[in-house]
């Protein structure tokens, strides 16, 4: 026995996060980005740390305050760090001296400022701003005492509006530049198109950025990549709106670019790949169309706050270059060449989340996380393989609880495929004891569970429940066949996939009981939850969340529901019965499980409607259904949503298995 404590719903306010670290050019100095939950007053503080490679002393904070500071940035040559904060009220550019003193604040636009990328002389900080048409960069935040007027909002295009930013104004992402000492800056974009800023060149002459300049938005669906020359503003077009490309890197040696993306073979179901774009020759080549692993990270948890994947990370001499993929149920850490070599660097059962190499002397920093580590910084040598831990963030939390850990399964799904999942055991089980078991299933669904840290499933097992988490067919990580294969099939073998690990899961382990099964996912593991128990009645329980109930009406009311419906289920508005054959509110009738509905009311992505037709659907038939609506909040919630609604929500879920699962 341990005198440790079981894991709470509310110890997500004791939890820390740390992502995104940054190395200096001198290999010695890295900064990263700590978020952490204010109790007093529910919500997230991200602040910036500084820690030293060699001394390997303890991470110094470089910001204070309960505002969001993120994107550290460090110039080139070392001397100062630009970085993002929201302390004035919108998203402003700060910089700061590594000598000391307090930040310069360099930019005061009207719809904030972010992602700066220096100049490789240090002196100039180019950035992202949104702005209305002929707006000017130097307008400046005003405050206005005065009450906003309502006005209606006047719609000609099908892509109005997105999950996360609601309603979209006439408002577009451009280019600009600061003087770091004067602060002068200036606008070297202007089309009325969205411009994402990826990186300078080595020469300080151009910008590279992607966009999409089609001029029917609504039926495009490509990211195409462009220089912009920094002085006379020319563009000029690099790829050929054939496919969707970003996260672009130039080589030290200013000849290359290192560019992820597809040409959409399989629409959103196609794995990322890696392009070099040789800028003396002007051609771009795939240098992984035969890998058959997914570029970047794919990975799905609920805790994490701030990743970011850093893109191809170059060698020193412009030969090869660093990156992560996705590969069952892991991240691992590459290296490639120009000349089309991919092998692991690092490659464990674990969640690799961020990455900052050292050029000259072969290391990294890396962010990890495992099933029972939420995440921290260590050291890795590529050559000599050391490794060691450079933060603790969530020690004093990790001595207090016991966590379960997960056991790795392997079965067999539908038309024979191999498969692969999680078997997490209650925490403090009996050997005797049977325990009830939960299904999860994630969203996407091109994405995947993996092992890293997962609040939801820690909260579960805490209390008393085996957690079974699988990866079926549609899911990132196992090939390209393999996440295009739930296309068009949905409610299908993917399905299959699912009722095989939960067959399987009940013949191995002969302490699960098999009367007490439950089964709860979002989003597309909304849909699944849906769809099983309108199929099958094996489940005791269920919970649906921020879910796809009837792709009929989806089509019209989703962000993204008119092009991912008929990537999706490949099917239009004109096919009615193909959305309805493939909608679990045509399967009501069958379903006898009790169901509680989870959906946050401003949520784009799978609008709410979804949810009210399924609950009023089954309280009419007079089944056992309860609706839970958690205000102000989108399709995130589980994720980056109010720290309370997201402790509630957890609580919901446990109480609802609670009495439906538990032994009476």
């Amino acid at each position: 026995m341990t005198d440790k404590r079981r894991i709470t719903a509310e110890d997500l306010y004791e939890l820390k996060s740390v992502a995104d670290p940054r190395l200096a050019s001198n290999g010695k100095d890295c900064v990263f980005v700590q978020t952490e939950i204010l109790a007093d007053k529910d919500e997230y503080c991200s602040n910036i740390y500084y820690l030293n490679i060699e001394k390997r002393e303890k991470p110094v904070q470089w910001t204070f305050g309960e505002n969001r500071n993120h994107s550290p940035r460090w110039s080139p040559d070392g001397s100062k760090l630009a970085f993002v904060s929201n302390r004035s009220g919108k998203n402003q550019i700060y910089v700061m001296s590594m000598n000391g003193g307090e930040a310069k604040q360099l930019t005061n636009c009207k719809n904030g400022a972010s992602n700066p990328v220096w100049s490789p002389n240090s002196e100039k900080i180019a950035f992202s701003v949104l702005l209305e048409e002929n707006e000017c960069v130097d307008n400046k935040v005003e405050k206005n005492n005065e009450k906003e007027k309502l006005v209606p909002l006047v719609i000609d295009k099908m892509k109005y509006k997105t999950d996360a930013e609601g309603f979209l104004e006439k408002k577009y992402a451009q280019i600009a530049i600061v003087d770091v000492l004067t602060g002068k800056k200036e606008l070297l974009t202007k089309r009325n198109v969205n411009h994402t800023l990826h990186a300078w060149s080595p020469d300080g002459s151009q910008l590279v950025f992607t966009a999409n300049m089609n001029l029917e938005l609504d039926f495009s669906f490509v990211l195409d990549v462009y220089l912009l020359h920094v002085e006379s503003k020319e563009l000029k077009k690099l790829t050929k709106s054939t496919g969707y490309f970003h996260q672009i890197t130039w080589s030290p040696n200013g000849k290359y670019l290192g560019i992820i993306g597809h040409e959409r073979e399989f629409e959103n179901a196609t794995i990322s790949k890696i392009w070099i774009y040789n800028l003396e020759r002007e051609e771009l080549s795939c240098l992984t169309k035969d890998f058959d692993i997914a570029i970047g990270d794919h990975v799905v948890g609920d805790f994490q706050q701030g990743i970011v994947t850093p893109g191809l990370l170059w060698t020193e001499n412009s030969r090869g270059f660093y990156f992560i993929a996705t590969d069952q149920g892991s991240t691992a850490v590459y290296y490639g060449s120009l000349k089309g070599e991919m092998y692991p660097i690092v490659l464990e059962q674990q969640h690799v989340y961020g990455l900052a190499i050292d050029k000259k002397n072969h290391f990294a920093v890396l962010a990890i996380s495992k099933p029972t580590h939420p995440g921290d910084l260590f050291y890795h040598h590529f050559k000599t393989k050391e490794e060691h831990q450079l933060t603790a963030v969530n020690e004093t939390f990790l001595n207090e609880v016991i966590l379960a850990e997960p056991e790795a399964i392997q079965f067999v799904g539908a038309e024979d495929w191999n498969l692969h999942g999680w078997l997490m055991k209650p925490v403090n089980k009996q050997a005797e004891e049977k325990y009830p078991l939960i299904l999860e299933v994630h969203g996407g669904p091109h994405a995947m569970y993996a092992n890293t840290y997962f609040h939801e499933f820690q909260v579960l097992a805490a209390n008393g429940y085996g957690i079974l988490y699988t990866n079926p067919r549609g899911s990132h990580g196992y090939g390209q066949q393999f996440v295009d294969a739930v296309r068009g099939d949905y409610g299908g073998n993917d399905y299959k996939d699912l009722m095989s690990a939960v067959d399987y899961v009940l013949d191995t382990y002969p302490q699960i009981d098999k009367q007490r099964l439950g089964v709860t996912g979002g989003s597309y593991g909304g849909f699944m939850t849906n769809w099983i128990i309108g199929q099958t009645k094996r489940f005791k329980a269920a919970v649906t969340q921020r879910s796809i109930s009837n792709w009929i009406s989806f089509y019209g009311v989703s962000d993204i529901g008119y092009y991912f419906t008929e990537w999706q289920i490949k099917a239009d508005i004109s096919n009615v019965e193909t959305l309805w054959k493939h909608s679990p509110l045509a399967y009501v009738n069958n379903i006898e499980t009790p169901l509680l509905i989870l959906h946050s009311e401003k949520d784009y992505r799978c609008p709410i409607e979804q949810a009210e037709q399924l609950f009023i659907a089954l309280k009419r038939k007079k089944k056992t259904a309860k609706m839970i609506r958690f205000p102000e909040s989108n399709h995130e919630l589980s994720r980056s949503g109010n720290p309370n609604l997201r402790v509630e929500r957890l609580c919901a879920i446990k109480e609802w298995f609670n009495s439906y699962l538990k032994n009476n």
